[in-house]
């Protein structure tokens, strides 16, 4: 659907506004603010189990809650951005909010007495004896990590939709700008990931914790600021309403008159197609999969045609209203068969740099800290990013003839394929440090192995690429498949896979531990078998693409009719024109 369907009495001169240069205020907020959340991503654990004197256990627990639900509680960021306030307001709203938290965290890192004493000069077996942190400190540190989960979430649902809004789909020239927004957007996500996992990840290591956290503090604050500063170009959606009431009303209905004959004919379904459509300028036609929902929109009780009912929204919903339903159905399993992928990332970021901390960090005279190593992936998709969208996807897109080169379910596809490659290199990879272990009789020992960190760069980098392939591939596929009225929220549904992701990766570990005898059981990773465990992973992620073909096969892309509410005051409905049916 297009963009200027989202704006109600949107007028001519409000059509200039958007663009490339509306675009930029978005590219500086998302790089700023992850910039912050990555850099606390990455060397939480590390503040966890040496400033606040956690076990390894609840550090490493605590961080992956903490991960899961700033992409998770996205979803409730979604729900605000299109029900009650602006995509622009929305991400100042939270983003106050996530400012609030690196606050809370900066004050309790520079305060000793909002923290326990640290743990120094003991040895690995005497930490028991440190003193936990309290109660009042424990909350604190809480409050302040889910103000910043909480504010990141709505940031992450809204910022992208924003900068989407920007460009008319309609549009051949803005159509094709619009595929590249996501891809500089991930291109700007990827250049605050590499400052935050370097500088950030730095100061913290050798100024403290309270420096750290106070920059991220700074950045965030200096990521509204650019936001706001954007406002008078932007193109702003109007709310439409809760798209969670709507849903509900449909299956509401649709239960209601599960007695009622199945229509044949869409014109036996109840459609507005004038300006009293409400929150739809769009007109989603009737679709032949779950059938059963089309119910909602019979409008009589009975098999009496002359009985007929008012049409209140708890008693009859209109095509598009069930359509916008049978949407989020399909999405679905989509974004289910993407969560493994996404389990894999977070196997692949906690042990690969257990094993960076086994070999030989060296770069020149330099020594790179341990939670840096993530950015080895980062520098590759930063590099490779303008290269597939300023050479791949216009080379595809004269063949194709689709803006965005390749079709939106393809591309995740390639991800997918990508990442169990990445997976199997792993296994060669950890194969090898092992055998090098071996060699030099160093199995046991605590000194780094005469093999470069930089091996590890192969799997990093496959993966970095399968990661700018379905990350963007999903925001694009969920921004522009959902309806007008749950935009933010489409887009909130595509990080919960990585939400899940994390969730389940703690779960994928223990229940691999208990059947294979315990592959990841000893704190040695040289008697592990890690490799094994990798190429586990690999496994399951080909098993894992096959049901994403099967879910992908089945998907049927929308179709839309937009409404032209300046033709016949809106008395008639405009000539719909119809997208472009996608396929896999």
């Amino acid at each position: 659907m297009g963009i200027f369907g989202d704006f109600n009495g949107q007028t001519k001169q409000q059509t200039k506004l958007g663009g490339i240069r509306a675009t930029l205020f978005v590219y500086a907020m998302e790089g700023l603010e992850n910039m912050a959340f990555l850099s606390n991503a990455v060397s939480l654990v590390t503040y966890f189990y040496g400033y606040m004197n956690f076990s390894l256990t609840k550090s490493a627990t605590t961080l992956t809650n903490f991960m899961g639900t700033s992409f998770l509680v996205a979803l409730f960021g979604g729900f605000i951005s299109d029900t009650y306030l602006s995509r622009f307001k929305t991400c100042v709203l939270f983003g106050c909010i996530e400012l609030l938290g690196y606050a809370v965290l900066t004050v309790q890192a520079y305060s000793h007495q909002l923290r326990p004493p640290r743990c120094q000069g003991l040895a690995i077996s005497q930490t028991t004896q440190c003193e936990v942190a309290d109660s009042g400190q424990t909350a604190i540190l809480f409050t302040g990590l889910y103000l910043v989960a909480f504010g990141t979430s709505g940031v992450k649902a809204a910022l992208p939709s924003l900068g989407a809004d920007q460009f008319d789909e309609k549009d051949p020239k803005e159509s094709a700008q619009l595929s590249s927004f996501f891809n500089w957007f991930l291109l700007s996500l990827t250049f605050g990931s590499i400052i935050g996992v370097t500088l950030i990840v730095w100061i913290s290591t050798n100024k403290g914790w309270d420096w750290a956290f106070g920059s991220c503090t700074l950045a965030v604050l200096f990521s509204i600021v650019c936001v706001s500063m954007g406002k008078s170009l932007y193109r702003n959606n109007v709310p439409k309403g809760s798209p969670l009431l709507r849903i509900l009303q449909v299956f509401t209905v649709a239960i209601r008159n599960r007695k009622l004959p199945q229509p044949e004919m869409t014109d036996e379904l109840h459609e507005v197609r004038d300006k009293e459509a409400g929150v739809y300028n769009e007109i989603l036609p009737r679709t032949d999969q779950f059938r059963f929902l089309d119910r909602a929109a019979i409008g009589q009780t009975s098999g009496d045609a002359s009985t007929s009912i008012s049409p209140g929204p708890w008693r009859l919903c209109t095509v598009t209203q069930v359509e916008e339903t049978k949407i989020i159905i399909r999405m679905l399993p989509v974004i289910l068969s993407t969560v493994f992928m996404n389990t894999c990332l977070a196997q692949l970021q906690t042990f690969t740099v257990q094993q960076s901390t086994t070999m030989d960090t060296h770069i020149l005279s330099f020594k790179m800290p341990g939670p840096s190593i993530p950015v080895i992936p980062l520098v590759f998709m930063f590099v490779f990013i303008p290269i597939y969208d300023r050479v791949f996807v216009p080379i595809a897109r004269k063949i194709t003839g689709i803006p965005t080169g390749i079709r939106y379910l393809q591309r995740i596809g390639v991800g997918l394929v990508l990442s169990a490659i990445s997976m199997a290199v792993a296994g060669i990879v950890e194969t090898r440090r092992k055998s090098v272990a071996r060699e030099h009789n160093m199995v046991d020992s605590l000194q780094p192995l005469p093999m470069s960190v930089f091996w590890l760069g192969y799997q990093y980098a496959i993966f970095g690429l399968a990661d700018m392939f379905t990350f963007v591939g999903l925001l694009q596929f969920f921004y522009a498949e959902s309806s007008a009225g749950m935009k933010s929220l489409g887009t909130a549904i595509s990080w919960c896979s990585l939400a899940f992701g994390f969730y389940l990766s703690s779960v994928v570990v223990e229940v691999v531990n208990k059947v294979s005898g315990g592959w990841l059981a000893n704190n040695n990773l040289n008697r592990d078998k890690l490799n094994y465990f990798y190429w586990l992973l690999a496994a399951l992620s080909v098993l894992n693409f096959g049901i994403y073909l099967a879910c992908a096969s089945w998907y049927r892309y929308k179709k839309v009719e937009v409404i032209n509410q300046e033709e016949n005051n809106g008395s008639e409905a405009a000539k719909g024109k119809q997208l472009e049916m996608l396929t896999v």
